[in-house]
C-alpha cells in the first residue's frame, strides 16, 4: 500500500470553540501518514483562537481580521495548501481514524473522479451520538426544483449504502477534492465562488464539476460524524443573514450552471419553486429581499462566470439532466478488481494501526 500523495486538510472556523479542538484531534490521529492541516479563522470572538493556539505546532493557523465568509476563507486555505488532494472539513466534524485513507483509496480507482465523499453520520451539538445512529450524508443530489439535498439524510443507519457509487457531489463539510480538478474548474482563480459567502458553495462546485466532466465517488469505508446546523425544515431557527445568503445562492448557482435544455425539461418544477421562494421573501422573510438586490447589482460579473463555465462544458445535456430527479440518483461503480483493491488498502491500514 502506497501513501505517497499529500493530503491537505483545510478548515474554516468562525466562533467554533465548541467543536474545533475535538475535530483537530481526530484529524491529527488519522492513520494516513502524509497529512498537512491548514486552519483559517474568520475573526472568531468566542475563544476559538485560544484553542487554535494549542495546535500551532502541528497545524498552520491563519487569522483573518474580518469574516470573509466560508467560500473565500476556504480558497485562502487551498492557496496555502501543497497537497495532491484537498480535504475540506467543517469544524463540527469528527473523523474515524481511517477516514482519509479510505477517501484517497477510492479516489485512486478512477482518474475521472475529482471528488470523493464518505458516509457521514449524525452527531448532536453536545458531541454525543443518538441512541439510534442516523445518516447525515452519503453524497449530494439535485431535484427538478433545483433543490440540493443530502442523500440518506436522517435515515436510520442499518448497514445500507455499502457500495462504491458515483453521486452528483459531496458536502464540503467533508469532501476530498483532487488538485487537478480544483485547478481545472476554478473560475477567475476561485474554486469556491466567494460571491456565495456561505451556504450552497459546495453544490455550485458539484454542478460545475459535473458540467466539466468530473465525477464524484462515494465510498462506504470512509466514516465520520457531523453536527449539522442547517437542514431542510429548520429555516426559521437560522439567523436572517444565513437565510438571505441561501436565497441569493440558489439563484447564483442557477445563473452560472443551468443549461437551456435543463430548464426546458424542468421549467414547471423550477417556476413553482421560484414562486414559493419569492412569495416567502415578500410575505414573511423580507430580510432576504436583499438577495435580489445583490443579483441585480452584480449581474454582469455573474454572467461573465456563466460564459466561462458554458464554454468549458464537456458533457451532453442528456447526461446532466439524468441527475435531476426527485429521488437520489447514483451509478454503481462496477470495476470489481478496483473495488477489492481499495477495500484491501483500507483494511491494511486498519490492521497496521
Amino acid at each position: 500500500m502506497t501513501c505517497d500523495e499529500l493530503v491537505s486538510v483545510t478548515i474554516v472556523t468562525y466562533n467554533s470553540s465548541r467543536f474545533i479542538g475535538r475535530c483537530l484531534e481526530s484529524v491529527l490521529a488519522q492513520k494516513y501518514p502524509r497529512v498537512e492541516v491548514i486552519v483559517v479563522d474568520n475573526a472568531s470572538t468566542d475563544g476559538t483562537r485560544e484553542i487554535l493556539e494549542r495546535f500551532r505546532a502541528r497545524c498552520r493557523i491563519i487569522y483573518n481580521e474580518v469574516n470573509v465568509g466560508f467560500a473565500a476563507a476556504q480558497n485562502q486555505a487551498i492557496r496555502e495548501a501543497s497537497g495532491d488532494w484537498i480535504l475540506t472539513l467543517n469544524p463540527d466534524m469528527l473523523l474515524l481514524p481511517n477516514f482519509i485513507q479510505a477517501l484517497v483509496a477510492a479516489g485512486r480507482l478512477d482518474p475521472r473522479v475529482g471528488t470523493v465523499c464518505g458516509k457521514l453520520l449524525t452527531m448532536r451539538p453536545s458531541l454525543d451520538f443518538p441512541e439510534q445512529p442516523l445518516v447525515d450524508s452519503t453524497g449530494m443530489y439535485f431535484t427538478p426544483m433545483l433543490r440540493h439535498l443530502d442523500r440518506g439524510s436522517q435515515e436510520v443507519e442499518d448497514g445500507h449504502y455499502l457500495h462504491y457509487e458515483y453521486v452528483f457531489g459531496a458536502t464540503a463539510a467533508a469532501a476530498l477534492y483532487r488538485r487537478e480538478m480544483i485547478e481545472d474548474i476554478s473560475i477567475d482563480g476561485e474554486f469556491f465562488d466567494s460571491d456565495f459567502f456561505v451556504y450552497r458553495e459546495d453544490a455550485d462546485v458539484a454542478w460545475r464539476a459535473q458540467l466539466m466532466g468530473w465525477r464524484c465517488l462515494y465510498t462506504p469505508y470512509a466514516r465520520a460524524y457531523h453536527v449539522r446546523s442547517v437542514r431542510p425544515g429548520n429555516r426559521r431557527a437560522l439567523p436572517p443573514v444565513i437565510n438571505m445568503h441561501s436565497v441569493k445562492n440558489r439563484f447564483l448557482m442557477r445563473i452560472k450552471n443551468m443549461t437551456p435544455d435543463l430548464y426546458l425539461r424542468n421549467w414547471f418544477s423550477i417556476t413553482l419553486r421560484d414562486l414559493m421562494v419569492i412569495g416567502c421573501c415578500l410575505l414573511r422573510e423580507q430580510t432576504s429581499l436583499k438577495a435580489f438586490w445583490f443579483l441585480a447589482k452584480n449581474w454582469k460579473r455573474v454572467w461573465a462566470k456563466r460564459r466561462q463555465i458554458m464554454q468549458r462544458k464537456r458533457v451532453s445535456d442528456d447526461y446532466i439532466a439524468s441527475w435531476f430527479r426527485y429521488r437520489p440518483v447514483s451509478i454503481p461503480f462496477t470495476d470489481g478488481k478496483a473495488r477489492a483493491f481499495a477495500a484491501a488498502q483500507v483494511a491494511g491500514a486498519a490492521e497496521s494501526s
